[in-house]
């Protein structure tokens, strides 16, 4: 049993939510989105809140139930908070900058990295050594972090790299002379 898939996802005020067959909408004050879950789990809207149920007991049922269910969650939120990231660079003449709609990465390679903004997602630099992502939709956001932090990840010797802010990057010592 689920017991993420067991808890219906509340709608907030200043939420829709839509229910049709398969794909479910939610509109909120930051935007629109909607998902449409698989064959495998049923959804409805009861009471104000969104219940999502296994069609039957198959293994491949009950996996999809807590993940559909967290994929509305996740709608929800986004329409209603918004998501956001936030990088760290580390290291001597590392910098970020946005430049019309694109994001200028020096990160110590022979040329400038310009990565394109993509549509519903904003990011700013209010450092030049921090970026901040933002948008509504989680997995956009995520997958936007993850592809910048990967022009040049963090090494673990002197530490240089894009990281995620917070994250700890386990430090080794170098060779003794």
């Amino acid at each position: 049993m689920s017991r993420i898939g067991k808890k219906p996802v509340a709608v907030p005020a200043g939420v829709t939510a839509k229910v049709e067959g398969q794909t479910v909408s939610v509109k909120g004050p930051k935007g629109e989105l909607s998902f449409t879950v698989p064959e495998d789990v049923v959804v409805v809207m009861q009471d104000g809140a969104i219940k999502v149920d296994p069609r039957d007991e198959s293994k491949r049922a009950r996996a999809m139930w807590g993940m559909s269910r967290s994929m509305v969650a996740n709608l929800v939120t986004g329409v209603s908070a918004g998501y956001e990231r936030k990088l760290e660079i580390t290291g001597v003449g590392y910098k970020a900058a946005v430049v019309g709609k694109n994001l200028q990465l020096s990160l110590g390679y022979s040329h400038d990295i310009n990565y394109p903004i993509p549509d519903g997602i904003s990011i700013v630099t209010p450092k030049p050594t921090e970026v901040g992502i933002t948008g509504i939709d989680k997995r956009k956001v995520g997958q936007v972090a993850a592809e910048i932090r990967a022009y040049r990840g963090p090494e673990p010797y002197k530490g240089k790299g894009i990281k995620y802010q917070g994250e700890f990057i386990f430090r080794k010592e170098g060779k003794k002379k």
